[in-house]
């Protein structure tokens, strides 16, 4: 039977036995059905994960487990990248943000570009990032990793080039000429991928006068969440662990 793996950032470091709180008590009784004496991976999302057995539901939603031991987790890709992911619509930006977990991303900054179609502020706008940086999460208890990418506050296209100081820098529009293959292996990257309707003249213009890098994986146009996994699957087979 596979163990499950979950996501507690509530974790310690120091403690042998732990109480869990209510909604990982609900999900491992109702929703995996475990039982007392069963084993789970637990992860801090820090890099932290440890065998734990459990010992006892104290009562429907609380959970007494204890740890069995500590976890060497190596699954972290020894490139750390960057994603400024353009928003997008519906659950497109909710497949890129799983799916680039899987993928290895490091850190993923959500872009208000000039042709992004979702606007949101203020509580609506927060409750969305909580989503995102919760689909990060559960890919990670998917994946294997013990360390969940940060899904960072959205920030304009400008905002976001102005802190760039990674190494490499890329840009991708299917107009370029340029490849990956003419960049050399980084430490740390930083990617670009505009929305639906791809990124504005003035955009790449501007992206490019703050030391990115244009390029292209191919003639064809593709979608927004295709171009960042095709991307990202491409600069690990080059430069990471695939």
């Amino acid at each position: 039977m596979r163990i499950p793996r979950i996501y507690n950032k509530a974790l310690s470091h120091e403690k042998n036995n732990l109480m869990l709180d209510a909604e990982l008590s609900h999900y491992l009784g109702r929703v995996l059905r475990m039982k007392a004496g069963q084993q789970l991976y637990m992860f801090d999302g820090q890099g932290y994960e440890v065998l734990a057995e459990i010992e006892e539901f104290e009562t429907k939603s609380c959970v007494r487990v204890a740890v069995v031991d500590v976890v060497e987790n190596d699954k972290e890709s020894p490139i750390y990248i960057h994603l400024g992911q353009s928003i997008s619509k519906g659950d497109r930006m909710e497949f890129t943000i799983q799916k680039s977990v899987e993928l290895g991303i490091s850190e993923i900054t959500p872009i208000f570009a000039e042709r992004s179609e979702v606007k949101l502020k203020g509580e609506r706008l927060q409750k969305k990032v909580d989503h995102w940086q919760s689909i990060a999460a559960s890919a990670c208890e998917q994946c294997g990793r013990s360390v969940v990418p940060k899904v960072n506050p959205p920030v304009s296209l400008e905002q976001w080039l102005r802190l760039r100081q990674e190494p490499v820098r890329i840009t991708l529009h299917h107009r370029a000429t340029a490849d990956l293959r003419t960049l050399e292996k980084p430490l740390t990257a930083a990617l670009l991928i505009g929305p639906e309707g791809g990124l504005s003249e003035t955009e790449i213009k501007i992206s490019e006068e703050s030391g990115f890098k244009s390029i292209t994986i191919g003639p064809r146009v593709l979608r927004t969440e295709t171009a960042s996994l095709t991307v990202l699957s491409l600069m690990q087979y080059q430069w990471g662990d695939l």
